[in-house]
């Protein structure tokens, strides 16, 4: 953070981060209200009350406050994945992929989001995208295969033979 750690600002956002670290939520967005300006945190401000509304479930909201984050610091990885699940429970899947997409050109190399958007491929119809970056998550991390399975975003492109052999193996995809 840009301002040490006796400034009552840093120290209240520190609190709000604490809690949400601890599954309080509601606690931290109390915290985040509380000021309507953040100074020289409000990246850090707007992506907690982001996180916050997340975990309540306000996706709508959260947005907004992510947005501002992103806005702020386009490159952050963290501010994207949100952008991405909350966009993707507010039913904007052409968002999601936009913000996971535009992480994916600062971060390549990040497994986590190349899974995140062969998920949202899949269920936006697109199995060749959607093949092609679970193929880049599973050669950054191979035991993201141990995910595969359980994951329902995955449904629509159970069938597809190329999926099967990706994930299954061509010797057991038969």
């Amino acid at each position: 953070m840009p301002t040490t750690m006796t400034d009552p600002i840093v120290r209240r956002l520190l609190e709000a981060e604490g809690f949400l670290e601890l599954g309080m939520p509601s606690h931290a967005l109390e915290i985040l209200q509380s000021r309507s300006e953040w100074a020289t945190v409000q990246f850090e401000a707007s992506y907690l009350t982001g996180e916050a509304l997340r975990e309540l479930g306000r996706y709508r909201e959260a947005l907004a406050a992510l947005d501002v984050a992103a806005k702020l610091r386009p490159d952050s990885l963290h501010v994207a994945i949100a952008q991405g699940w909350c966009y993707k429970r507010t039913h904007r899947l052409a968002q999601a992929i936009d913000a996971l997409d535009r992480a994916r050109r600062h971060h390549p190399d990040n497994a986590l989001i190349r899974y995140n958007l062969a998920c949202y491929w899949s269920l936006a119809g697109d199995p060749v995208k959607c093949l092609e970056e679970l193929r880049a998550a599973l050669a950054i991390a191979p035991h993201y295969r141990a995910m595969i399975d359980s994951e329902p975003d995955f449904d629509p492109v159970r069938s597809n033979p190329s999926f099967r052999r990706l994930v299954l193996g061509p010797s057991r995809s038969g």
